[in-house]
């Protein structure tokens, strides 16, 4: 997932909130389907990644972050008093978490920020982790199921007339340079 976000800035697997949630739920922390369902007025934190950042003119120096977690997308609104108090965050962090008052008019619903608290490094962290992240497997898999005939590479790799060029190997895509171990998130900002 991690090479996923690096090479093409999205990925088929798993979100990359998800890989954090038992520990964002530990803190306290909402998903952004929950955050948006709840009442109007309450409190509540959530965490996601930044798709977009938005500081329109006409809004007096309110800016409009929108964050998305595995669950879906939360509109934030950011006052300017608390922009210039987390102006570092607002504008270089990937992934934010937003502790806030839900204001609720029909069915718009944002979230009215008083905190924010930089995430990135919890993002960064997912490379790094031992634990497994094991991939869901489908009806043609055949390293669960088996494969339907013999493997013929293993067959053309142990006759003995199997040259090096004849035997496949594996390719080797590994790069010493080239660090893959930190989810990149593209965001769009708009002024």
């Amino acid at each position: 997932m991690v090479e996923d976000y690096s090479h093409t800035g999205l990925s088929l697997r798993r979100h990359p909130v998800a890989f954090l949630r038992a520990g964002l739920t530990k803190n306290r922390i909402r998903t952004c389907a929950e955050a948006m369902a709840a009442p109007n007025r309450r409190w509540t934190e959530i965490a996601g990644l930044v798709l977009v950042r938005q500081r329109p003119g006409s809004a007096k120096g309110t800016m409009f972050i929108t964050l998305e977690d595995e669950t879906g997308i939360a509109n934030v609104v950011v006052w300017p008093k608390v922009f210039e108090a987390h102006r570092r965050i607002i504008l270089s962090a990937g992934m934010i978490a937003a502790a806030g008052r839900i204001q609720r008019d029909g069915e718009v619903v944002h979230l009215i920020v008083y905190r924010l608290t930089d995430l990135l490094a919890e993002l960064a962290s997912i490379g790094q982790r031992g634990e497994a992240f094991p991939l869901p497997h489908g009806r043609g898999d055949e390293f669960h199921r088996g494969a339907p005939m013999s493997d013929l590479r293993a067959q053309v790799a142990d006759s003995p007339q199997a040259t090096p060029a004849q035997t496949p190997r594996p390719r080797d895509i590994f790069i010493p340079d080239l660090r893959i171990d930190a989810v990149k998130v593209k965001t769009r900002d708009f002024r």
